[in-house]
């Protein structure tokens, strides 16, 4: 089952474990040192599952005007220990889907590592760079239309 929260109403114990899941993933698996904590995750909302005490699924929901001009879903991941189990397909989904609830957005943006490409794609966001590296990693910005999508 999926949650929803503003920041504000994430516990103390939620909060760590997001932020340390995000460490985990986005820092020390992907080795990549970068401030995971980049102070925007008091504006957004916060998409994420559990399953007995443990964040399964997680992203953000950005609002429109704080990182870009459109909303924006980012720090996707799924727990190590939960992939393969298509989480991430039904994160992205309900991602998709919560931001046309709250928003109302044309475009939903998303910020892209390149080797999910395809996987982003399959939800029918298409590009709108070129690639291009951050923080050692290939990136590309991607734009899912309201009237193209594939829910």
């Amino acid at each position: 089952m999926f949650q929803v929260k503003q920041f504000d109403d994430l516990t103390t114990d939620t909060l760590y474990q997001l932020l340390k899941l995000r460490v985990d993933v986005f820092v020390v698996e992907q080795n990549c040192p970068y401030p995971e904590v980049d102070g925007i995750d008091q504006d957004c909302l916060h998409l994420f599952t559990e399953e007995e005490g443990v964040i399964t699924s997680y992203c953000r929901l950005i609002p429109p005007g704080v990182m870009y001009h459109e909303p924006s879903i980012g720090r996707i991941l799924v727990h190590p220990d939960y992939r393969k189990k298509v989480l991430g397909r039904q994160l992205v989904s309900e991602a998709i889907r919560v931001i046309k609830d709250e928003f109302n957005p044309s475009d939903i943006k998303i910020h892209a590592q390149v080797y999910l490409y395809d996987f982003y794609s399959s939800f029918g966001f298409e590009p709108v760079s070129e690639e291009y590296l951050e923080d050692g990693i290939l990136h590309v910005d991607m734009i899912l239309s309201n009237r193209d999508s594939k829910r």
